[in-house]
């Protein structure tokens, strides 16, 4: 897949010897169930069509530029996370387009004549919800006549599981209470954030229970505070375990730093500047301060317990 940057105004070199497209449109944040009825409706209709496949994102989040008091957003999946699984659907072409106020200050048409018309595309798939141009003055009931019948078009309709829309924002809505069972239902895969392994303190290895502390490589929403049953890839093999998100109150009184250690079951290689990646499956417990070592070595066990007999249960799913 060939990742192309675009930014306002385009450049006249990022036009030349584009082959003629299909391209999906959206911010696709968690490229969720809902997300993927889009780009593989554009991958379809490149494959019918004799086109090349493309998705056209856009970087950073717009409610960073508009001023809707957000600095700075965390991402079900930051770009990076986002271009892998895009990739990984077999598309030809992803067009980043850099957001700023100028590109969102653009009229609808010339949005369409630009970064539609103007990179080729012949056929365009987006979202019954998506919107484009200055306040989002383009819809895709608009888009017939912004078109100028220079390209077809495909409108996805709502897509939804537990009747509810599958929606980024649901996804936000769950990650931020913790539930993170329900969303791979919704992500169509597990939650998963990368990141390397750092030193700690390295207490829990005097507790029976070695940790690994994860130091994310990115701006990803954490779940909240407490004990998760998680998979951990480490040099490309998957390992069952507990990760602890919080504080640890225990032992720091006065801690600031949120901190992600993850125990591994049956696991005592050195990994050290390894780089990681947790798969979250179950909230377990909220995090707790313990009166001492011995309540809380009883604690972890139970966890551990807890998240063994989840894992068994769920054997042949994962091992498939």
């Amino acid at each position: 897949m060939e990742v192309k940057r675009l930014s306002f105004p385009l450049n006249v070199s990022d036009l030349r010897a584009l082959p003629p497209l299909s391209m999906a449109l959206g911010y696709f944040d968690g490229v969720h169930r809902g997300h993927r009825q889009v780009i593989l409706e554009a991958k379809k209709q490149a494959d019918e069509q004799g086109l090349s496949s493309a998705v056209m994102t856009f970087d950073p989040h717009p409610s960073v530029v508009l001023g809707k008091n957000e600095k700075h957003v965390k991402s079900i999946t930051p770009l990076a996370e986002k271009i892998k699984i895009i990739e990984g659907m077999g598309i030809d072409y992803l067009f980043v387009v850099h957001f700023t106020v100028e590109f969102a200050n653009l009229l609808p048409q010339e949005f369409i004549d630009q970064y539609v018309i103007g990179l080729n595309v012949q056929h365009a798939t987006a979202g019954f919800d998506f919107t484009y141009g200055r306040m989002g003055k383009g819809t895709m009931e608009t888009i017939p006549f912004h078109s100028r019948e220079k390209f077809t078009f495909s409108v996805i309709p709502e897509f939804t599981e537990g009747n509810e829309k599958v929606s980024s924002t649901r996804i936000r809505r769950l990650l931020k209470e913790g539930t993170v069972e329900e969303l791979s239902h919704l992500l169509g895969r597990y939650y998963t954030t990368s990141g390397h392994v750092v030193h700690g303190d390295k207490r829990g290895r005097t507790i029976g229970f070695p940790t690994a502390n994860i130091e994310l490589n990115d701006e990803y929403i954490i779940p909240p505070t407490g004990v998760y049953a998680v998979r951990m890839m480490v040099s490309g093999i998957m390992h069952n375990g507990v990760c602890n998100v919080g504080y640890k109150p225990t032992f720091n009184k006065e801690a600031v730093k949120l901190s992600i250690e993850v125990h591994l079951f049956d696991f005592h290689k050195d990994i050290y500047g390894e780089d990681a990646v947790i798969e979250w499956h179950l909230f377990l417990r909220n995090e707790q301060k313990f009166s001492g070592i011995e309540e809380l070595v009883k604690q972890i066990e139970k966890d551990k317990n807890k998240a063994l007999e989840y894992f068994a249960a769920k054997h042949k799913l994962l091992d498939v």
